[in-house]
């Protein structure tokens, strides 16, 4: 990129003095500026013609002559910016953009929120970290759970935490119980315009039902057949009316079998970088357009503490918006997740359930995450598991001491680090050395120590549909085999399978609530804390509405044109 070139030359040319007036020659500006003599010459025309800067020669091979900047390189980097965006040239911007990340989160500031690009709403949200690849079966990340829903269907998805059509526009259940049929809506079409083929998700259902997650979700399914054209037909193991929710949930979103970034949802994924995620609404789509053209995330990494990780913080309050209108955002929407930071104990010979149950009642009455020293409003103290699912009272118990040493294994977010050192100092006072392991990553999964553990703290993030996010909690996450003995798992997931086997919806939620009161009961898990999202936009950027992901429905944001001036 020409551009970027000479304006990597001017920047080497300006650092010599740092923009201050320079007495120099030719020859020494072409040193600095690794090119010709004749070359320089040439710059120098040009960006005094473009009002950089101001070169006054003096005749004779080898005087000095007077160097004036009138710009600096931040100021003509920026205004490139500005360019390349409103042309809606990303690839070109991105080549503008390779700086620290302090220097570059400063420069993108004033081009976040929303924005008209090329005569297209754009919304531009900066992101603190990269983006992990978006595979719907392999996703941990909130943001990228959250933005595998945009590009990917599923013959199901989530409205007001309850199964919708989607790909398919019906379905039924069989008397039986053990038959399903999804019907698909006609001209159906990837985000490259290709036709879907119901044997193109028959495909890619066999495939999920074949992974690791998919077999645990979908246990009940015994083979998905094509019963016509145009619809899908389940057959079951065992009665599972869980079926419609498990097919909306992210594991069973469906990318094109040939291209996994293909999918058939609003958006499709136009760019995927370490420095810029970029989405854009399509003309193929089979509901109600977006309304936003496009959608990006730029990543301006933070500083972070290298021994927790890249990952570490917890953005659970977004700010969409330039720096110049920071003090003009506004909350546009703010609740307290449904999702929750847990502490769970795998009770064994060296730890009685006497002794957990001690342990859960110290914690309780310690009121620990009020003390925790966090950012005020971050999270609020777990008083319930889910609304109306309350915790038990643990006993008391004096009499009762702890083992000598436990082992704590804990993941991210960060804050279960500040939790865990405070444990460890809550034990000390009654003589239990608590000894740490953290694992740097969002979920235990390919975490092969955790066995080892005897107590463990997580987070259990619950987007739509909670009551049967738990559910699926209890079959998929390796933490219950891990502190459940093999009878007791074989008992919870036996108990799982009467639970979806009940026609009414009611009865399920009372099946789970009892699940998990009896699990809590008997000191096996415990919610912490549960985190406030906010989301914060300018004036201007309308249609934010705060989800169950702590995110806001892109299809849904809007930005008004710019005002026509005659």
């Amino acid at each position: 990129m020409r551009q970027l070139n000479r304006l990597n030359q001017f920047t080497r040319l300006w650092q010599h003095s740092r923009g201050a007036v320079q007495q120099t020659s030719v020859a020494e500006m072409a040193e600095r500026c690794f090119c010709s003599e004749r070359h320089v010459r040439t710059l120098l025309r040009q960006w005094q013609q473009n009002e950089w800067l101001d070169w006054q020669a003096q005749s004779g091979r080898g005087k000095r002559g007077t160097l004036r900047f009138l710009q600096n390189p931040e100021q003509l980097r920026s205004a490139l910016l500005q360019q390349q965006l409103d042309g809606g040239q990303t690839q070109h911007a991105l080549q503008l953009v390779q700086l620290a990340p302090e220097q570059l989160a400063h420069l993108l500031q004033p081009f976040m929120g929303g924005q008209w690009q090329n005569d297209a709403p754009t919304l531009r949200i900066p992101y603190y970290r990269p983006l992990d690849d978006i595979q719907p079966l392999s996703l941990d990340g909130r943001a990228e759970q959250h933005l595998a829903r945009h590009i990917y269907a599923g013959l199901t998805r989530f409205a007001d935490h309850q199964p919708v059509a989607d790909l398919a526009h019906h379905w039924v259940c069989g008397d039986n119980q053990k038959e399903w049929f999804f019907f698909l809506r006609p001209q159906l079409h990837w985000h490259s315009g290709e036709a879907i083929d119901a044997g193109q998700l028959q495909q890619q259902l066999q495939r999920i039902l074949q992974s690791e997650t998919g077999s645990k979700l979908l246990a009940s399914v015994k083979s998905i057949t094509l019963a016509h054209a145009l619809c899908l037909r389940f057959e079951l193991h065992c009665p599972d009316n869980w079926l419609a929710h498990r097919l909306a949930s992210v594991s069973c979103l469906l990318p094109h079998p040939q291209d996994e970034k293909l999918g058939a949802g609003p958006y499709r994924l136009s760019h995927f970088s370490p420095t810029l995620v970029r989405i854009e609404s399509h003309g193929w789509y089979h509901l109600q357009h977006p309304l936003m053209q496009a959608i990006e995330y730029w990543i301006t990494p933070q500083l972070f503490d290298s021994q927790l990780g890249t990952s570490c913080r917890h953005p659970v309050q977004i700010a969409i918006g330039a720096q110049h209108e920071l003090s003009r955002l506004r909350p546009v929407s703010n609740s307290i997740s449904l999702g929750f930071c847990y502490l769970a104990i795998r009770q064994s010979d060296a730890l009685s359930p006497a002794q957990a149950a001690k342990l859960m009642h110290l914690i309780q009455q310690a009121e620990m995450v009020a003390r925790l020293p966090l950012e005020e409003g971050l999270i609020t103290p777990g008083r319930e598991l889910l609304p109306g699912w309350p915790l038990p009272c643990w006993p008391e118990n004096p009499h009762i001491s702890l083992p000598a040493i436990l082992q704590l294994h804990y993941h991210l977010p960060v804050e279960l680090d500040a939790m865990a050192h405070q444990l460890q100092q809550l034990l000390a006072m009654h003589d239990c050395q608590l000894q740490l392991h953290f694992h740097p990553g969002k979920s235990w999964k390919n975490y092969n120590d955790l066995p080892s553990a005897d107590l463990i703290m997580g987070d259990r993030l619950i987007g739509d549909a909670p009551q049967f996010t738990l559910e699926s909690w209890l079959r998929l996450d390796s933490l219950w085999p891990a502190i459940l003995d093999a009878e007791q798992y074989r008992r919870l997931i036996a108990s799982l399978d009467q639970i979806q086997a009940l026609a009414q919806e009611s009865d399920r939620f009372d099946g789970l609530q009892h699940t998990f009161q009896q699990l809590m009961s008997d000191a096996v898990i415990t919610p912490l804390f549960n985190y406030r999202y906010q989301v914060s936009a300018p004036p201007g950027v309308e249609g934010i509405y705060l989800n169950s992901w702590g995110w806001f429905d892109f299809t849904r944001a809007w930005i008004p044109p710019p005002v026509m001036i005659e």
